[in-house]
């Protein structure tokens, strides 16, 4: 990878972070689009670990949420949102774990033609998910209960292509939490989820070895971070808005149109590489 690369995926990851049209696979469709080598540790590593940079602003937007703590009650306040946050990464703990050591997970992040697959089922369930699921109210709250059940839609994020953001929002929306909050909550779960992928894939790089901890890729994983982190936040505020008022059909038909053209492009023998 070189840097112009790394500013264009980081650019992508930070706009489709938190989208419901899957940060991953719009990377892996940007990798093949760049011409990046397919297979390699530090590109498995890098699309993890920027996303990692991203969700960092989702700290930095709601850091009250996470670290204001004025008087005893708030304390108490923020225990019971750390454990929900804890109940509701434990699946994903489990499946991510599972998956990586079978090796299903690289050989996901290989395919092209799983996302494209992947972009346009999620995209045909989002046009009707409004009208399944959109019985949310206010006075609901996010429980342990409805925090494990969130996490265990989660899960389904392991497919490149799914969308955690869109799992983990309609899992909301599932447990009669709104739009906002479910969206919010998906957000904040985002952050632990991240953490830990990002922590394992350092450590299985380092048990590799160093060799890949060149000056150039770590100045990589620095400019991916900063840019991902960025422009991370400036689509989450504008997502929120958006999610709440209009719903999810313009993000449903976005994944349809776009799966199609690249299952077209793949069925046709046609290369997704725009680098010779």
């Amino acid at each position: 990878m070189d840097l112009i690369q790394t500013i264009i995926i980081a650019i992508v990851e930070g706009l489709t972070e938190f989208l419901p049209v899957s940060s991953t696979g719009h990377m892996i469709i940007t990798q093949n689009l760049l011409g990046v080598q397919q297979g390699d540790p530090f590109v498995h590593a890098f699309t993890f670990i920027i996303q990692f940079g991203a969700i960092l602003s989702v700290v930095c937007l709601y850091w009250k949420h996470f670290f204001q703590m004025r008087n005893e009650q708030e304390f108490q306040d923020k225990m019971q949102f750390y454990w929900r946050l804890i109940i509701g990464v434990l699946p994903a703990v489990v499946i991510g774990l599972a998956a990586k050591k079978s090796g299903l997970l690289d050989w996901l992040l290989d395919s092209v033609l799983v996302v494209a697959i992947m972009l346009v089922v999620g995209g045909i369930f989002m046009l009707f998910c409004d009208r399944i699921f959109n019985k949310g109210s206010e006075y609901n709250k996010v429980t342990v209960k409805r925090a494990f059940i969130i996490g265990c839609w989660q899960c389904l994020s392991v497919i490149p292509g799914t969308s955690r953001s869109m799992a983990t929002i309609v899992g909301g929306m599932q447990q009669k939490l709104t739009r906002k909050n479910a969206a919010e909550f998906s957000f904040f779960l985002a952050v632990p989820t991240m953490a830990g992928a990002t922590l394992l894939d350092l450590l299985d790089m380092f048990k590799e070895g160093t060799s890949w901890a060149t000056s150039n890729n770590i100045m990589l994983l620095i400019v991916g971070c900063v840019i991902a982190f960025v422009v991370a936040m400036l689509a989450m505020k504008w997502f929120v808005g958006f999610l709440t008022k209009y719903g999810f059909k313009f993000f449903g038909w976005y994944r349809i149109v776009i799966g199609a053209i690249i299952l077209i492009l793949l069925l046709t023998g046609h290369s997704l590489s725009m680098v010779d």
